[in-house]
């Protein structure tokens, strides 16, 4: 029988293991931590099978440390990609093909992906090994050694480096790095890279929401509402496709998207940079501006010795609108700009705090819903009364 899956149909692929949860690996005799390698792809016709090769062979080398499975998205492909994978994965029970019948982009890709991995950790990688098979050792000992729950593959951070990757896209994949880690409250260099590992917990409760290359960012966001240790590892970033046969792939997603899904996600990190820093700047223009105005009017109206209040200070303020009318103009309509900008600044903070509840709330609710507290599945004990029960006996 063919491992292959389709949207919405059943899989006959054996379970990589039961399910154990991480909490009772001492429970179980050798146990061994398991590895999701997700690989999603898009018309990789013409690498697709020396590259999942090259990633097994090194996988196999990390069994003695973890078990571990492959599996592979093909995302709408309209090449042989899906055919090719289904051949490279007949007769490796570890490699599971799932496949979109159009193109669906990169965080509907994720997601489903997300939904089927067995593994104690999950990890997302190029198909073209613009990083090389070994980040994936490295990450996977980041997270377990760090107790973090995202570790980050960044060539932006010290000690990384990129190789032949054309100036634009480097500067637009910089700024964009560097936009994003202004607004998000850590310091994490590599914001929208895709090569990294998860504990498979923290993914099954996000609820994901994003369809394209931005579930990246949605994932730190929600790991950060969460108080989830994010961290990252120096990465290589090769793009001499040494592995592609120096055919370099055409991305599907374009600037205008890219640069839209960033603006977003910056926002979503920290509203407060698009309205209330912007806001108080502009209130500062405003009142420069309109202080010049007072001190204007006030400097006329002590020239004036004839006339009653009102009159002189009515004639203070049309000479001083005669000498400047733009002053007036500019000043008030920037103050009212910047009120504007305050109170959406404090809405957004308050929709902030709101989410931010609803969040923890739903997060919490929908764990206990899958993993009661009580009980574990079918009603069996959880690890810590398993605990309790081995601590009585002894």
């Amino acid at each position: 029988m063919r491992r292959v899956r389709r949207e919405g149909t059943a899989s006959p692929v054996p379970r990589l293991r039961q399910e154990t949860p991480m909490e009772d690996a001492e429970a179980a005799p050798g146990y061994l931590p398991t590895i999701s390698v997700v690989v999603p792809v898009y018309n990789e016709a013409e690498i697709i099978t020396a590259n999942l090769t090259t990633l097994c062979d090194y996988l196999a080398r990390l069994e003695e440390m973890y078990g571990w499975e492959l599996i592979v998205v093909n995302d709408g492909s309209t090449d042989d990609t899906g055919h090719l994978a289904e051949a490279f994965a007949e007769g490796r029970d570890n490699v599971r093909v799932f496949h979109h019948r159009t193109n669906f982009r990169l965080g509907q890709a994720l997601r489903y992906a997300f939904s089927n991995c067995e593994g104690d950790y999950v990890v997302t990688f190029d198909c073209d090994l613009s990083y090389a098979p070994e980040h994936i050792g490295r990450l996977v000992t980041e997270l377990h050694t760090t107790d973090a729950k995202i570790v980050i593959a960044s060539p932006y951070a010290k000690g990384g480096r990129t190789i032949h990757v054309p100036f634009v896209r480097r500067f637009l994949s910089r700024s964009a790095n560097r936009f994003l880690a202004a607004t998000a409250r850590g310091k994490i260099s590599t914001l929208t890279g895709m090569v990294r590992a998860y504990d498979r917990r923290l993914l099954s409760v996000l609820n994901l929401r994003s369809m394209g290359a931005d579930i990246n960012t949605e994932i730190l966001y929600k790991a950060e509402l969460l108080g989830a240790k994010v961290v990252e590892i120096p990465a290589h970033l090769d793009w001499t496709f040494s592995q592609t046969g120096g055919k370099r792939r055409r991305s599907p997603i374009t600037l205008v998207s890219s640069a839209n899904a960033y603006l977003f996600s910056g926002f979503m990190f920290r509203p407060v940079v698009f309205f209330i820093l912007p806001g108080l700047l502009v209130l500062a223009a405003a009142l420069y501006t309109l202080g010049w105005v007072v001190y204007r009017v006030i400097n006329n109206y002590v020239h004036l010795t004839t006339g009653s209040l009102d009159a002189r200070i009515t004639t203070a303020i049309r000479t001083a609108y005669d000498a400047a009318p733009y002053s007036f103009v500019v000043g008030g309509i920037a103050l009212v700009i910047a009120f504007q900008l305050l109170s959406l600044g404090t809405m957004a903070l308050l929709n902030e705090r709101y989410f931010k509840e609803l969040f923890h709330f739903d997060t919490t609710l929908y764990r206990e819903l899958k993993h009661p507290t009580r009980q574990g599945p079918s009603g069996s004990p959880t690890a810590e009364e398993r605990r309790a029960a081995r601590t009585d006996r002894a």
